[in-house]
């Protein structure tokens, strides 16, 4: 079932009843509207007034909704996830856990690998050049020890945004463009995980200390493309900002057609059947996770 995505940006009054989300306005509280938990997949909450009741808060963590705060600024800033979001997670973890150096690097060589291809495709879709990735993504080695991934990602930003755009967290736009969609694609993965039973804190290549969601970092790969191309139609037509309306659009990214084989799906149902192929993955079932095609 493809779930709803709620943005607030005004400061509403969220409360729980009947398993339905209340949503009331202080200048009209005698106005509400209600939607029901099991419909939702993922809360936007931007504006530093609104208020979110405690029930609520479970409610949605129960039903495995990825819920978003957003900081001063207006970017996201942290996250609320489930911790006992799938019957079998205990078994999930310790095949996790226990998976083997070989495998991880098998993993990464088929992520690295299905991600560039992707970079590719939505470099054809645009008119480029996408062909000059073709080098890179049919010779990945196990691990990507050769960094495949890095030298493809120079020739794409280019190809992309031009020979001075740098790709960076700090960086002039369309980075501040690129940041938020792929903070909103990272919660969106690191959800898919919860809900098949893993635990986005280890991951497969990611590893740094300080972070929280390696596995996330690491699945989400393949996906960037999508974001990148939603990024390139907004700042082609002369989006820089990140306003109220351009975050609306880049929040579509959820719902955004993804091709597996002959069939469609939208982004945010795709990344749940990545995420259940990984766990057969670890658990030895199948050797190979499913990524979906961008066309």
């Amino acid at each position: 079932m493809l779930k709803r995505a709620l943005f607030f940006t005004t400061p509403y009054s969220l409360s729980l009843k009947n398993n339905q989300m209340i949503i009331k306005t202080r200048e009209m509280p005698d106005i509400q509207k209600s939607i029901p938990i099991e419909d939702i997949g993922f809360v936007i909450l931007e504006h530093q007034q609104t208020n979110i009741t405690l029930p609520l808060l479970n409610a949605l963590s129960d039903n495995n909704v990825s819920v978003i705060f957003c900081g001063s600024n207006c970017m996201p800033n942290a996250m609320l996830m489930n911790l006992d979001s799938n019957k079998t997670q205990g078994e999930s973890y310790h095949s996790q856990i226990d998976a083997s150096e070989p495998i991880k690097k098998s993993l990464w060589k088929q992520t690295v690998e299905a991600k560039i291809r992707n970079q590719a495709a939505l470099l054809n879709k645009l008119g480029k050049e996408g062909e000059k990735l073709k080098p890179y993504y049919t010779n990945v080695k196990s691990g990507d020890n050769e960094n495949r991934e890095g030298a493809a990602a120079r020739i794409y930003w280019n190809e992309l945004f031009g020979n001075d755009f740098v790709r960076s967290r700090e960086g002039v736009a369309p980075n501040n463009l690129l940041n938020y969609g792929y903070t909103l694609l990272r919660a969106a993965t690191a959800r898919a995980l919860m809900g098949s039973g893993l635990l986005p804190a280890i991951g497969i290549f990611h590893r740094n200390r300080y972070n929280s969601f390696p596995l996330a970092d690491d699945i989400m790969e393949p996906y960037r493309p999508y974001v990148d191309e939603i990024i390139f139609n907004l700042y082609a037509n002369g989006e820089h900002e990140l306003t109220k309306e351009v975050k609306a659009e880049i929040v579509r990214l959820l719902f955004t057609d993804t091709h597996f084989g002959k069939i469609t799906r939208p982004l945010e149902v795709a990344l749940t059947s990545t995420s259940a192929s990984l766990v057969k993955c670890f658990n030895g079932t199948i050797k190979k996770i499913v990524y979906p095609q961008l066309k």
